[in-house]
């Protein structure tokens, strides 16, 4: 069950309440730059991580300034769709078990529980002048670039971090491609168990791509195909296309 810490009291919330209604997620973001997509980031994982786990959920965009550039970012970083500051009110306690709001750290705290993201600074492809619809491949190195620092701590984008991301992502794409070759497997209990335990436990993303590299380097006891399907489980939550070159040439 996932658990998040509230950044009004410092404690643990389950982000889930056992009754099943629909969970509001609301990303708190003005401007566009590295800060505000990252709070846009751990907004998606968590509707993501909600959903994963059966909870139904309504993603909104609230801020004052380049919210159709922060949504075609969003939508660039293979994000759920966000609905903008307009339909805040529209269903606002229909059914709702719970409000969640994704705030910069240090920001004023809404009502409700409050998920805390640390500043993110660097430059980011895209910006105000971005043409509607336009998508750019380094938005999905930006992604996994800013996936693999917990959100609690500051991160510049700088020319290392995007490097070390973009050869990540294209070494984990390629071997995926290759496990895909062999028959499929069930991803592994133990495998899954700490996957989730590690998204559950206040969206550890750091922890879950440690679970994936443990994966990679295992000895041959585990199958390819169960370590493509677990690659293909954890991507789910991640976002990042890792499936995206099954059949490229070998």
């Amino acid at each position: 069950m996932l658990s998040l810490i509230d950044a009004r009291t410092g404690e643990p919330v389950v982000a889930a309440p056992v009754r099943r209604g629909l969970t509001r997620v609301e990303a708190h973001a003005s401007g566009y730059g590295a800060g505000s997509l990252r709070i846009l980031l751990v907004a998606d994982l968590l509707v993501r991580a909600l959903e994963l786990g059966g909870t139904p959920v309504w993603a909104l965009l609230s801020g004052e300034r380049d919210q159709a550039e922060l949504r075609a970012g969003a939508t660039a970083l293979g994000m759920h769709p966000f609905e903008g500051g307009r339909d805040l009110g529209a269903g606002a306690g229909v059914g709702e078990a719970q409000s969640l709001h994704v705030v910069e750290e240090g920001g004023r705290l809404p009502d409700g529980v409050c998920v805390a993201v640390a500043p993110a600074e660097g430059a980011v492809p895209g910006g105000p002048r971005r043409a509607p619809g336009e998508t750019d491949p380094d938005f999905a190195v930006l992604r996994l670039a800013l996936l693999s620092r917990p959100r609690t701590q500051p991160v510049r984008l700088d020319a290392d971090v995007l490097d070390e991301a973009r050869d990540t992502l294209a070494g984990w794409r390629r071997a995926v491609a290759e496990w895909a070759r062999r028959p499929s497997r069930p991803v592994p209990d133990a495998v899954r168990g700490r996957l989730r335990t590690a998204w559950e436990d206040d969206l550890d993303l750091p922890e879950v791509l440690r679970v994936l590299r443990s994966v990679e380097a295992a000895g041959p006891e585990l199958l390819a195909g169960a370590r493509f399907e677990s690659y293909a489980y954890a991507d789910r939550l991640l976002g990042l296309e890792l499936t995206r070159d099954l059949g490229a040439p070998a």
